[in-house]
């Protein structure tokens, strides 16, 4: 698409306009995808529209040559943007338009990229299914009955239903990784600090990143390539030189190191998705991988001690939301008390009410030290963990992205612990701030047309997202998927 757009054989809005034809022809209906929340107007606004003052020093605004020319992309509903809403899927936020763009936006217009619209989510990112939006659920492109994933499902979904090449999202606990598994598309989490998070709407701040889904490997090496680099708007972005992420994806996996952690392969994990496992690790091995099995003994407190940080960083970021400083306001309110607590009810969903209540629990006086303090220690020992392996000569890890296929809707909404379960593969990258991607590796086998899609999790070294990229590449050609396939 940027090619044709750079060289003029199309003009730079006609992947835009039919991407915004598709768009809304897939959440057309009672079986509607509603993968989008808001749509652009078709045309504009241009990638040259006046800098929000999130752009980096010495950029410039190009119509028509840019790494992304013409590429429409979807940007999940809590990346600031100027002219479409912003409502991170809320009712506390419904209509709300910010005043500034995020630094991933912006550059994504100063790549030549047209923005088709604001895709679905759970409330503020807090869940794995997109089941959790104020504005109803979004479905699986590959099966209607199924959960794309959450919480960035809608732009998961967009991808998969071939709408846009590729997507932003977020990923906290694995947000980006996990919807691309369930959609059978790719999806990318940098390391923390690769990408700004200025502009992303804070749900827990040490663990939010903003990630990149694809149609294939390429799609989402060009746009993570495109989105990431310093900012000095963000105080947790690091000044390190963004590496060519695309240019070298067929460099193979020959010669690296792949271990496989024995802690991501229970007994419980399910039996299609260890068959299409193994199927993949010997892929690898016949690609010119050395595969060795490794151990992260302390995995198996991932999900406890991310359930315990992220609803404490939570508890914290949304304070803000209570009808004075942000947020929908009950205007019927006759004290302040009142008004909080009116505005706050009818503004936030119930899993987001149950993740504000476990974080102020794990931080209130005589409690602090037994959860929150005590998580922190895991959470250093959960990094110490991958720092272990990759000195021990380990190039990258793979295991599987999630321990199942995409569940139905509905399937999961009664019982939130085994809904947490479904990142209990992914949370361990963010805990550590190291990078990962989910790549497809093929289906369920079964009869009919009931053939969810399943992926593997490739994680790597801090900065180490090139060779990582390589070898998602590497198992995707396996597969016999080139670029010019999607």
């Amino acid at each position: 698409m940027a090619a044709a757009v750079r060289e003029g054989s199309v003009p730079a809005d006609h992947y835009l306009n039919k991407a915004l034809e598709q768009a809304r022809a897939v959440d057309r209906g009672h079986e509607g995808l509603n993968a989008f929340l808001a749509l652009a107007k078709p045309g504009g606004p241009a990638p040259d529209a006046p800098d929000s003052g999130s752009g980096r020093a010495g950029e410039t605004h190009p119509t028509g040559d840019g790494l992304l020319a013409g590429v429409p992309v979807a940007v999940k509903d809590n990346l600031c943007t100027l002219d479409l809403p912003t409502t991170c899927a809320s009712r506390i936020l419904e209509g709300y338009r910010s005043p500034y763009e995020a630094t991933a936006v912006r550059r994504l217009r100063v790549a030549g990229a047209r923005l088709v619209g604001k895709t679905n989510m759970d409330e503020f990112a807090m869940g794995s299914s997109t089941e959790n939006s104020a504005f109803g659920p979004t479905r699986n492109p590959r099966d209607r009955d199924r959960v794309p994933g959450g919480s960035s499902g809608g732009s998961a979904a967009a991808v998969a239903a071939g709408v846009v090449p590729c997507a932003l999202g977020s990923d906290t606990g694995g947000s980006v990784r996990q919807p691309a598994a369930f959609c059978g598309v790719v999806g990318v989490k940098p390391t923390y600090g690769r990408v700004s998070r200025y502009g992303l709407v804070a749900f827990a701040s040490s663990l939010d990143q903003v990630g990149a889904f694809g149609r294939s490997v390429l799609d989402a090496a060009l746009l993570l390539e495109a989105v990431a680099g310093y900012d000095p708007r963000d105080p947790t972005s690091v000044r390190r030189p963004v590496p060519d992420l695309s240019g070298g994806l067929d460099e193979g996996i020959r010669g690296r190191v792949v271990g496989l952690p024995r802690e991501y392969l229970p007994d419980t994990l399910a039996p299609e998705v260890r068959a299409r496992y193994d199927e993949a690790v010997e892929r690898l091995r016949e690609a010119g991988a050395r595969i060795r099995e490794v151990s992260l003994p302390h995995t198996r407190f991932a999900v406890s001690t991310y359930y315990v940080l992220a609803p404490a960083e939570a508890s914290s970021n949304l304070a803000r939301y209570d009808g004075v400083r942000y947020g929908g306001r009950a205007s019927e309110a006759r004290s302040t008390l009142e008004l909080y607590r009116a505005s706050r009810t009818r503004g936030f969903g119930p899993e987001v009410v149950r993740r504000i209540m476990l974080g102020t629990f794990g931080l209130s006086a005589g409690y602090h030290d037994q959860y929150y303090d005590r998580a922190q220690k895991v959470r250093a020992l959960i990094a110490r963990d991958f720092e272990r392996v990759w000195a021990d000569g380990v190039d990258l890890l793979f295991t599987p992205t999630a321990p199942g296929p995409a569940f139905r809707l509905g399937e999961r909404t009664a019982d939130p612990v085994a809904m947490y379960l479904s990142d209990v593969f992914t949370v361990t990258a963010n805990l550590a701030g190291i990078p990962g991607v989910s790549v497809p590796m093929g289906e369920v086998a079964g009869g009919g047309g009931d053939r969810p899609p399943l992926g593997g999790q490739f994680l790597a070294p801090p900065w180490h997202e090139a060779p990582m990229l390589q070898a998602a590449r590497a198992l995707e050609v396996s597969y016999g998927i080139t670029g010019e396939d999607t």
